[in-house]
């Protein structure tokens, strides 16, 4: 991740309360409470004022959302004590996206398939209801949002603080701010389609441009790596997407030859830092395909072979040297390094300049 978000608080956030209070007061308690009933929610009067108007309504959402809590405490209702001391592990593990991200050997996450391992029948509800609670048939439910708000005002606010314009996770792709009446969709940093609990937790929901979210993430894990048949699969760091302070990621390029017009990926080497880094890296440019990408751009014509030929064209006809023109984009990168791609067309024409590239053009001029 090439920088990370600034986390920014919003009436939203309530639904993830709303839910705590399902799991730990009424879940988690069902089994010396009795019968599912409206009074459990007592002690939140506005999740009950929610739950009641759900009760009584005919809404595909409302009757998903009630009917979901009321068999999952039912489910609950039959547990040991250690079982649900179990589920409460794992419900805070997974919705400490700091620390999984981190990789905090303290934090047992589970996926899916480790709730349907212990528990099917339970599995199976938690997932049909944690996957089903961020969408619009329930978001959208006018009893629901008079109390936590609308996405859509939730991404306003939130690109009026986080005003780059490009995505922090390919640096390359504009995305959707204030000025536009379209937003971009929220990626769920670890997978709603593999994670249980954190479906509508804001730290793990991240605006992502398309080509991020849906061409290369989709549904990879972002916690553990790739199975390996030889050595399966195993808990890695990755980049927190609203880490603070932040940190910069040092990219270097080398060229293999010089003919820039016949340039291919292979052609190219990156590099990527600093080192203390290294884990968080290797699994950004895993889940994003960044290495592909940033190495495409670089071969582009309107790319790559366009930033040499600025270069030139300045050298010819206004007498500007190379040198003086890295020294410009330097600085400019410095103060917009994600303006034009400058982090990556910076890198780019210093590898041509190591290579010496400018100097042939210049003895075939």
């Amino acid at each position: 991740m090439l920088f990370p978000y600034q986390y920014v608080p919003h009436k939203m956030e309530k639904m993830q309360n709303f839910i705590n209070f399902i799991f730990y007061q009424v879940w988690c308690r069902a089994p010396k409470c009795g019968a599912f009933n409206l009074d459990l929610f007592d002690a939140n009067p506005g999740l009950k004022e929610v739950m009641t108007a759900f009760f009584y309504s005919d809404t595909r959402g409302g009757d998903f959302f009630y009917g979901s809590v009321e068999r999952i405490y039912d489910l609950f209702a039959q547990l040991t004590r250690p079982e649900i001391a179990q589920l409460k592990r794992w419900y805070q593990a997974n919705n400490d996206i700091k620390g999984v991200c981190a990789n905090d050997p303290a934090l047992l996450i589970a996926r899916y398939a480790d709730v349907l391992a212990a528990h099917p029948e339970l599995g199976k509800e938690l997932a049909a209801f944690f996957k089903g609670l961020y969408s619009s048939e329930l978001l959208g439910l006018k009893a629901l949002k008079e109390k936590i708000g609308d996405i859509n005002d939730h991404y306003k606010k939130f690109m009026r603080v986080n005003t780059v314009g490009k995505c922090p996770f390919c640096g390359i792709t504009d995305i959707h701010g204030i000025y536009h009446t379209k937003r971009e969709a929220y990626d769920h940093y670890l997978p709603k389609a593999l994670y249980p609990f954190n479906s509508i937790n804001f730290h793990n929901l991240v605006p992502t441009c398309h080509y991020c979210n849906s061409s290369y993430k989709i549904s990879k894990d972002t916690a553990f790596t790739p199975n390996d048949p030889a050595g399966g699969m195993h808990r890695r760091k990755v980049f927190y997407p609203y880490a603070n302070p932040g940190h910069k990621i040092e990219i270097e390029i080398r060229l293999k030859k010089s003919d820039i017009d016949h340039l291919e990926p292979d052609d190219l080497d990156i590099e990527f830092g600093p080192e203390t880094l290294n884990e968080e890296i290797e699994t950004w440019k895993d889940i994003y395909g960044i290495e592909e990408r940033y190495k495409a751009k670089c071969c582009g014509e309107s790319d790559g072979k366009y930033w040499v030929a600025q270069v030139l064209d300045e050298w010819h006809e206004d007498g500007r040297t190379p040198a003086d023109y890295l020294a410009t984009l330097t600085r400019q990168t410095d103060k917009y390094p994600f303006a034009d791609s400058n982090f990556l067309k910076t890198a780019f024409l210093e590898g041509c300049m190591r290579l010496g590239l400018f100097n042939v053009v210049a003895e075939e001029a």
